[in-house]
């Protein structure tokens, strides 16, 4: 499996008001593992950058003056992404503009170019509903440290998002355990199989409280001790030293 961590960087938020890429970046990934092929691309835009969105990404027009137009970098990114899986986060973002960009030089989208497209947004939404979802909350839900992040730029939000996406992801290894031989006792069973500790997360302060609050409600509903409460504190037995 052929997978593209893939970001962008564009002069404001809508291809179709004539907003253009001026930073691409690419980290090619292979079988869950970062090869080490990559494409990081800036681009002259043709255009002036909204302030805005300069505000997020902090690239001006002075910096691209001597940068190539899309058009002359069009076959580098067309040959990275080719057959690949693309990995985005906000994906509809990202292909629009590249959709865009290949329309005016008349190539084909990256529906055909590509063999897919996942959308980390969209799997994050999924998993963790009502909860933020940006990239900046994904990291520090899975305690990925971005401290070299103080503007958004391509080429490192892809390096986050790939660990983003394989803590998304990594659920779907977790049926296949690590097998071997048992050479030693009990060899008669034939196999062994290795696990990770289990992480144990306690309730805090507050959590116990609203526990604590929640069992008297139960005890004055069945007007007694209710059953949770009756097996954290059990009667003594009759006879017991």
């Amino acid at each position: 499996m052929r997978q593209i961590i893939l970001d962008t960087e564009t002069t404001g938020l809508d291809p179709n008001q004539g907003h253009r890429i001026i930073e691409f970046a690419g980290l090619e990934m292979i079988n869950r593992k970062l090869t080490g092929r990559s494409l990081h691309l800036y681009m002259h835009p043709e255009r002036e950058i909204d302030p805005d969105a300069e505000r997020v990404h902090g690239i001006s027009l002075d910096f691209l003056a001597d940068k190539p137009k899309f058009k002359q970098v069009a076959d580098q990114i067309v040959e990275f992404i080719g057959d690949a899986e693309l990995i985005i986060h906000n994906a509809p973002f990202d292909v629009g503009f590249i959709n865009a960009e290949f329309e005016r030089l008349g190539i084909e989208p990256v529906a055909t170019l590509c063999s897919g497209v996942v959308d980390t947004l969209f799997m994050a939404r999924d998993t963790f509903p009502g909860k933020r979802n940006s990239l900046d909350a994904l990291c520090d839900r899975f305690e990925i440290d971005r401290s070299n992040r103080t503007l958004h730029g391509a080429l490192i939000d892809c390096e986050l998002l790939s660990e983003v996406y394989l803590a998304l992801t990594r659920g779907q290894d977790s049926l296949v355990m690590d097998i071997e031989v048992d050479t030693g006792v009990g060899a008669g069973l034939g196999l062994a199989f290795e696990r990770k500790p289990l992480l144990v997360k306690r309730a805090n302060e507050a959590e116990l409280a609203v526990h604590d609050g929640y069992l008297n409600d139960l005890d004055k509903a069945v007007k007694g001790q209710c059953l949770w409460r009756a097996m954290e504190n059990p009667a003594p037995v009759e006879g017991a030293a």
